[in-house]
């Protein structure tokens, strides 16, 4: 592909804990050009690298020592309003790729994808394409095609931990008691709090035990 055609110096992050598959992901994106401005191998270290160095795209694995790529988008997206996110994952289930793209990632590529294709879904991820092999775009679609039926059903766009947590919020527990039994930090599951208000359309910690209670999430 013609270098013309990718935005010059794109700011990238990868987060994966696996340091040698960092490490080569780095090297094929920066023999393109690309500035890997961070790498991170756990959903805090990418939250608080990506809020440092604001990168254009961040490359997250599913699977990370203290939680899933999932809760680290969710949280990234909570600052960075216009980061894009391309998940990178050996994970081709189900719940994973459709909790990706309920917190907002713009694709999703299984690990098995040769360099050149990543390049390419990279450069595709910054255009501002969805990025999807046909096995995961059957899955996504046939998820679009089944919200027709949740739209009045707003908790529909949570994803299972958030839907987790806010069901603790509405026995009144405190973030740290839902972390504690959750094995999340305070912040992660303050975290998931505030993307749960911001997807509710609501104010408070009140107002989401009132929802929990009237949808019969309690």
């Amino acid at each position: 592909m013609n270098d013309s055609s990718r935005e010059p110096q794109a700011r990238v992050m990868i987060v994966d804990d696996h340091p040698m598959w960092r490490d080569a992901v780095e090297r094929d994106l920066v023999a393109r050009g690309y500035d890997v401005v961070a790498t991170a191998g756990s959903v805090r270290e990418a939250v608080d690298r990506a809020r440092a160095t604001r990168p254009d795209l961040v490359l997250m694995d599913m699977n990370l020592p203290d939680g899933n790529g999932a809760d680290a988008t969710s949280a990234i997206m909570l600052t960075l309003a216009e980061v894009k996110v391309l998940v990178l994952s050996a994970s081709s289930a189900r719940s994973d790729v459709l909790d990706a793209v309920k917190v907002g990632a713009s694709g999703y590529l299984l690990k098995s994808a040769s360099a050149a294709e990543l390049v390419d879904a990279v450069e595709a991820t910054l255009r501002g394409d969805a990025v999807f092999t046909p096995e995961l775009a059957g899955l996504v679609l046939a998820h679009l095609r089944g919200r027709v039926d949740t739209t009045n059903d707003p908790a529909s766009a949570l994803t299972p931990r958030e839907s987790e947590v806010l069901r603790m919020v509405a026995k009144g527990l405190a973030s740290k008691q839902i972390a504690s039994r959750l094995g999340l930090s305070s912040r992660t599951v303050d975290n998931h709090v505030a993307a749960t208000l911001r997807k509710l359309h609501l104010a408070n910690r009140v107002e989401l035990t009132r929802f929990a209670l009237e949808n019969g999430l309690d």
